[in-house]
């Protein structure tokens, strides 16, 4: 058994100034840039305010063509891996503590760890 959800969603950005990325999509999305963030900061930036119970939006530095891609998060990444082959999805490589995954229809997406404070009350539980 183990559980998962929708995370967030990562805007990746093939760029060589990450914060004015996330600056636009603050802006465009109406969300308040998050104070934490530093222009040192260089793979990831928020442009929301963290809250440790919604889902989470980001811009991320990327090689690859700009695109965005969802995350879903789970407390047991392999067996949540394996649930989405079985419904045709899949892997395309493991990057440190996520797993990259296709869906059939081609869009990527991320299985993360848990992200946000509620998970283990509110994600869907899979036998």
């Amino acid at each position: 058994m183990h559980k998962s959800r929708l995370a967030g969603f990562t805007i990746d950005c093939k760029t060589g100034d990450l914060d004015a990325a996330a600056d636009f999509w603050s802006a465009a999305l109406g969300l308040k840039r998050s104070a934490a963030d530093t222009p040192a900061k260089t793979t990831y930036v928020y442009p929301q305010d963290p809250d440790p119970n919604a889902i989470h939006i980001e811009t991320q530095t990327v090689a690859h063509e700009s695109r965005v891609h969802l995350d879903i998060e789970s407390d047991d990444i392999e067996a949540e891996a394996a649930r989405l082959e079985k419904l045709g999805a899949r892997r395309i490589d493991k990057i440190q503590t996520w797993m990259v995954m296709e869906a059939p229809t081609g869009q990527r997406f991320c299985i993360v760890r848990p992200q946000r404070a509620n998970f283990d009350k509110e994600a869907n539980v899979w036998e």
